[in-house]
């Protein structure tokens, strides 16, 4: 069956209390589609894997590795992820890394997730990719067991490499075609508009994998519209730059094409000076599928509950029904299933109308 935006009753129009609807923000189960599992990982246990695998860094503490994470861009910040990613050597450490992240993800009542992996990251440094992709695997699979929460990944490329360099890491992929879900295109926007990757996407998509893009964080609208025309993309990743063109805002809205906007990140990345500026509202207004995730949370200061909270405190104009359209359009925008999609739609009902 279709999952139609408009099937299931929308919360009543009764308001609650600013403390009331962050406990909501908290409870309510939402799926979480825009998080790089590389970009989960906590200082504390860069220095655990550093100490296991005997890899030397260049900061003396935790301490001195976050205060690290101060980012005027997105190149200042990938330097610095590209290096704590440098302790990831086993398949015990990507398991520890996802594993991390989907204890605190169950926290937050994330009951789906899709992860990003860069597998690039890791294969160049000499770590075969079934290392990486076995170790995510396991984590996902145990996260279903243990819990409830469903998983899949979602292999990106990275942009500031060659096309060539991506489809040989998608043919390398190939042994482990069943336990990824689709592609995806992230690292340096500006210089590297999507239409590079054209090839390499029609072949992941002759794969039958699911395709998204980064798009319209540091890169113009025309980086947006050429993800959708030319990788044929199924959702657009941050996609906030949309705004500047009418005409993009209103295909996007058309198509129910879901945008993963990710606050906290847009913030700490300088896409936004405050996030009061943010114009999430802007879009949920124009109908736009926007979702809230928390793209780097070791780096972005919050996972996703986090996002919410901060989002909603700064701009009050959201409020229940903004709430309950985002988690739901979260499901919405997913690939899972139709049937699991109905299953927690329900469920997200249920959660707002006990709050009523």
């Amino acid at each position: 069956m279709n999952i139609d935006a408009s099937a299931t009753a929308q919360p009543g129009a009764h308001p609650i209390d600013r403390e009331a609807l962050r406990s909501l923000l908290r409870s309510a189960p939402k799926a979480e589609l825009h998080i790089h599992i590389e970009g989960s990982l906590e200082p504390e246990l860069i220095f655990k894997l550093a100490q296991r695998n005997g890899v030397a860094l260049a900061y003396p503490s935790v301490e001195a590795l976050r205060a690290a994470y101060a980012f005027t861009d997105l190149q200042s910040f990938l330097d610095i992820y590209y290096a704590g990613a440098s302790v990831l050597l086993t398949e015990a450490d990507f398991f520890d890394m996802a594993w991390a992240y989907f204890e605190r993800a169950a926290a937050d009542h994330v009951v789906h997730a899709e992860l990003f992996f860069d597998p690039q990251t890791h294969t160049d440094r000499g770590v075969a990719i079934g290392v990486v992709i076995n170790g995510l695997h396991r984590a996902c699979q145990q996260a279903q067991a243990q819990l409830g929460i469903s998983a899949g990944l979602i292999l990106c490329f990275l942009r500031h490499l060659s096309e060539d360099a991506a489809i040989t890491t998608l043919q390398a992929a190939l042994p482990y075609r069943d336990q990824i879900i689709g592609v995806g295109l992230d690292s340096s926007e500006r210089g590297h508009p999507p239409e590079k990757f054209a090839r390499v996407f029609a072949q992941a998509r002759a794969l039958g994998l699911h395709a998204v893009a980064h798009a319209g964080e540091e890169g113009p609208p025309a980086y947006i519209e050429s993800a959708l025309d030319v990788l044929q993309v199924e959702r657009i990743d941050h996609g906030v730059r949309c705004v500047e063109s009418p005409a993009l805002v209103a295909r996007l809205a058309a198509s129910r094409m879901p945008l993963t906007v990710c606050p906290l990140s847009n913030i700490k990345l300088c896409v936004y000076k405050t996030m009061a500026d943010h114009q999430l509202p802007t879009l949920l207004a124009a109908g736009l599928c926007a979702t809230i995730n928390s793209d780097d949370p070791a780096y972005f200061g919050g996972y996703i509950n986090h996002n919410f909270i901060a989002t909603f405190d700064a701009l009050p104009q959201l409020g229940v029904q903004e709430a309950w359209q985002l988690m739901r359009n979260s499901f919405e925008a997913s690939f899972a299933s139709d049937q699991a999609k109905a299953g927690w739609m329900a469920q997200l009902d249920e959660a707002f109308a006990a709050a009523r």
